[in-house]
């Protein structure tokens, strides 16, 4: 059977605005409405045909493909609307044409509005990491005082887990609706209903263990990965893990909050790392072997003869992992040459005689013959 003419089903000239397609697409869905014309399945017809006709034609792309190849233009781009759709379907697609509940301003609505779901609060724990978990990555187990489903009623808050009616007020709907007289008209407004909290649903006999509550405190242990390269503030999520919602519903998450340890020698940069490294004089003018500390434990490395106080040595791939896996970081060790305060006798005469040598005076020009040049720069 050949398919109508969008333009003819909702009664609209080709020309027309998108204001007058909305208008003319809610004056037909009102008229074929199901609830107002219960058991009828021609004016059910009429209401998807109204719906399919409005989801290409309040579109102007598929507008336009339609206008000038016809259905052919739009196969598959009625949102699934051909033959499978669904009266809960338009409900849920074109439901805010109408202002709340189906219906607006014409005085019913269509008694298919879900009713609202609880949902548990999200709880947020801070995590101690040291920069070899950070390194590596690490599964933690951590304690979490919660509140979790009650276990006497299943955490439904009723006595036995049965012990249910209908809300009186709004009649197992958890929703109320207004009417109201203006100067337009009759305004119709739709709201959660007090009585219930939306639920529809209200206990008789509430359980002795929550109270009707349907939840209790208690404590959960809950495993934890975590990715290596996390920094300081970063928060992970893990879902479902929070607080369970009053009466059933879906849990809150648990929000998990990065904290970086201080590491006694090392210094994080991002994912480099650095280090200060102190030398005698002796040593950085003769050069010695040391030992550094890294995430993983001590390396050797070689102090050359006439290290420079300022000086830096990088040690590639002894840094941290980037956490989206863009490499390693490295050690950056700071070179600073530690000057004594007191001098012994010996130790005076000694570096006397240094001095006198002039090989220990100051000659940068001896290392870099530009430096004074890009001292002066780097001051302007």
């Amino acid at each position: 059977m050949a398919k109508r003419d969008y333009y003819e089903i909702l009664d609209v000239k080709r020309n027309a605005t998108q204001a007058e397609i909305k208008s003319a697409y809610r004056k037909k869905a009102l008229q074929y409405h199901p609830d107002k014309n219960p058991g009828d399945p021609t004016a059910e017809g009429k209401f998807k045909e109204a719906a399919e006709a409005y989801e290409v034609l309040g579109n102007e792309q598929k507008r336009a493909r339609y206008d000038q190849y016809g259905h052919a233009g739009v196969e598959g781009a009625a949102g699934g609307f051909e033959g499978g759709m669904t009266v809960e379907d338009i409900f849920s697609h074109f439901g805010d044409i109408f202002g709340g509940s189906f219906g607006g301003f014409g005085g019913f609505s269509s008694g298919r509005r879900s009713r609202r779901v609880n949902k548990g609060s999200n709880l947020r724990v801070k995590v101690k990491l040291s920069l070899k978990d950070i390194a590596n990555g690490v599964e933690k187990k951590i304690k979490v005082t919660k509140y979790v489903a009650c276990k006497a009623c299943d955490g439904t808050g009723a006595q036995n887990g049965t012990a249910f009616s209908d809300c009186s007020t709004c009649h197992g709907s958890g929703q109320v609706t207004r009417i109201s007289n203006t100067f337009l008209g009759q305004m119709q407004s739709t709201s959660t209903c007090p009585a219930c909290s939306g639920e529809g649903k209200t206990i008789t006999s509430k359980c002795a263990s929550c109270y009707g509550e349907g939840i209790v405190k208690d404590t959960e242990v809950v495993k934890l990965k975590i990715p290596a390269g996390v920094a300081e503030g970063m928060q992970m999520s893990v879902s479902g893990k929070g607080n369970a919602a009053r009466r059933g519903g879906v849990n809150g998450d648990l929000l998990v909050v990065i904290e970086e340890e201080k590491h006694q020698e090392l210094i994080r940069d991002g994912n480099d790392l650095i280090y200060y490294l102190y030398l005698s004089l002796p040593d950085a003018a003769l050069g010695v072997p040391v030992e550094i500390p890294t995430v993983e434990g001590k390396v050797k490395i070689k102090v050359e003869p006439g290290t420079q106080p300022g000086k830096i040595l990088r040690l590639r791939g002894k840094g941290l992992p980037d956490i989206n896996g863009y490499g390693k970081g490295d050690l950056l060790v700071n070179i600073s040459v530690w000057v004594p305060k007191k001098l012994s006798k010996e130790e005076q005469q000694v570096l006397e005689k240094l001095r006198e040598s002039g090989n220990f005076a100051p000659d940068p020009s001896r290392e870099d013959k530009n430096f004074f040049e890009r001292m002066k720069s780097y001051f302007e």
